[in-house]
């Protein structure tokens, strides 16, 4: 079994100075914690603060070294674990980290994509990729390589937002744990 790999930068999503309210022991005895999601694996994360300067989509450095803002990570958590306001930032959270590497997904995603299996191919496990997509997206990509989101909006019309489908990919595996085949995040 090979090492997992450790998130380098967070993305903040949730700010709880006196801790996280199910906690069941006293105020005054809990830890301030920062709910955040990781920029390259999409961990979800749990930090002990430095400060309280802290903001909800603030990127912070979680890596060896000296940390600005984070003591420490505490641990990782699962979708239930996070409190209603990181869920409801999470998608924005998502979106905005598809966005900022939209080269690596539109390279490994939709340009290199390969079969899992005899009848099930990487491109299937996004939302809304059935047969008659893949065939298209496959034969697109064949005559060259798409460049950009709207490169893939814009040859293939029946997928006006490619990232969209990314997104809502990475909030599924997030969600299930019992997800079998894991394209942006591990278990």
């Amino acid at each position: 079994m090979k090492a997992e790999k450790k998130e380098v930068n967070a993305v903040i999503l949730d700010v709880l100075l006196k801790g996280h309210p199910d906690d069941p022991r006293p105020p005054f005895k809990r830890e301030p914690i920062i709910q955040a999601i990781g920029v390259e694996q999409f961990k979800l994360l749990e930090l002990i603060p430095k400060s309280q300067e802290i903001q909800i989509h603030d990127r912070v450095y979680i890596g060896d070294g000296e940390r600005e803002k984070i003591e420490r990570v505490k641990r990782r958590i699962g979708y239930t674990e996070l409190t209603q306001t990181s869920k409801v930032e999470l998608p924005f959270a998502i979106e905005q980290l598809v966005r900022e590497r939209e080269s690596d997904f539109v390279d490994k995603i939709f340009n290199k994509s390969v079969p899992i299996t005899s009848k099930l191919h990487t491109l299937h496990l996004l939302p809304g990729i059935g047969k008659k997509l893949l065939w298209e997206i496959l034969e697109e990509r064949n005559r060259k390589p798409f460049v950009s989101f709207a490169d893939i909006s814009q040859r293939i019309k029946s997928i006006p937002h490619p990232e969209k489908m990314i997104i809502s990919r990475v909030l599924e595996e997030l969600q299930d744990p019992e997800v079998k085949y894991r394209l942006f995040t591990s278990r």
